[in-house]
């Protein structure tokens, strides 16, 4: 079935508004992408179009159900296109990552979730799973209790495009990443980008 929902239909909700529709969940999750970086930052940036949660795929089937109640319905972005959920096969399922969720009230998406490998408590990089880090490492918190990605982790997903903002995220964090940080993000960059050129930077 195909939607009447224009894919650049965005109205992102604010990562406020996910704390509060996935509060008292039992499985972990995180801001993603950039706005990660602007929550380590401590405020708001830039515009972003979207907005980027990651969750276990393992796990996935436990939000369905919070993120109803919040007015959403989901659909796994297969070949490009955005097909409801119940209508996507397992093999389909599996092989994509994002799943776009759409308040069809305002006939908006809202939020884009990223199913991620994992090993249990432990995060896999969906770009090499042996790169691997605890859940209690890879995501960090805002005093206000939004979970979010370490900016290392951040970062290493923003190589691949080095587009104009993600070299605007490299510049703004890389004065605050620690020695250990550093090493982490140049060890796990040289795998996944041999050679990369932000490893000049590190």
């Amino acid at each position: 079935m195909d939607i009447d929902v224009d894919t650049y239909a965005w109205d992102a909700w604010r990562p406020e508004q996910a704390l509060q529709a996935l509060t008292g969940l039992d499985a972990p999750w995180y801001v993603a992408a950039g706005w990660s970086i602007d929550l380590f930052l401590g405020g708001q940036r830039r515009e972003h179009e979207d907005l980027e949660i990651a969750v276990p795929s393992a796990r996935f089937h436990e939000f369905v159900e919070p993120l109803a109640r919040a007015g959403l319905a989901l659909y796994p972005i297969v070949d490009g296109r955005a097909v409801p959920l119940a209508e996507v096969g397992d093999e389909a399922f599996a092989e994509s990552h994002q799943t776009w969720a759409l308040d069809h009230v305002a006939g908006v998406w809202r939020v884009d979730l990223f199913r991620e490998p994992s090993d249990g408590d432990t995060w896999l990089a969906r770009r090499d799973e042996s790169i691997r880090l605890p859940y209690d490492r890879v995501i960090e918190w805002t005093l206000g209790g939004i979970p979010y990605s370490c900016p290392e982790a951040t970062i290493l997903f923003k190589a691949k495009h080095t587009r104009k903002k993600d070299e605007a995220d490299l510049a703004a964090v890389l004065p605050l990443l620690g020695p250990e940080r550093r090493r982490w993000l140049a060890e796990a960059l040289e795998r996944v980008h041999p050679g990369h050129r932000w490893l000049a930077s590190l």
